[in-house]
């Protein structure tokens, strides 16, 4: 859990840049930025995994994959329901995000614990 929680940080805030934050929860011109930002949590799951627990790797392309599918949801409600920084549900939105992501390395933490 340890692990992927210091992923989930140095991926989500100390390697996305703004291009990735602001652009992948756009209207239109989203995509690239999210896979963009998606794949630093990939690459960076990846390399933690195969140091530490290298049978795990696929587990690595799971995050991936719950990661794009949460951010993609984050940034549809952004986009479609005018949710940025001055809307009272801005920070409820970041909420959900990251408990979301949170869940996500505890299940998955939990997967590898009991394989």
């Amino acid at each position: 859990m340890l692990l992927l929680t210091f992923k989930h940080v140095i991926a989500d805030f100390v390697l996305q840049t703004s291009w990735m934050a602001l652009g992948k929860d756009q209207k239109k011109g989203w995509a690239l930025p999210l896979l963009a930002h998606c794949l630093v949590h990939l690459a960076v799951a990846m390399a933690l995994i195969l140091i530490v627990a290298p049978r795990f790797w696929f587990v690595a392309v799971i995050d991936f994959l719950i990661h794009i599918t949460v951010d993609r949801a984050k940034g549809f409600c952004s986009a479609n329901l005018g949710i940025n920084h001055e809307h009272p549900w801005f920070w409820t939105l970041i909420g959900v995000d990251q408990a979301l992501h949170h869940l996500t390395g505890f299940g998955l933490s939990i997967f590898m614990a009991a394989n």
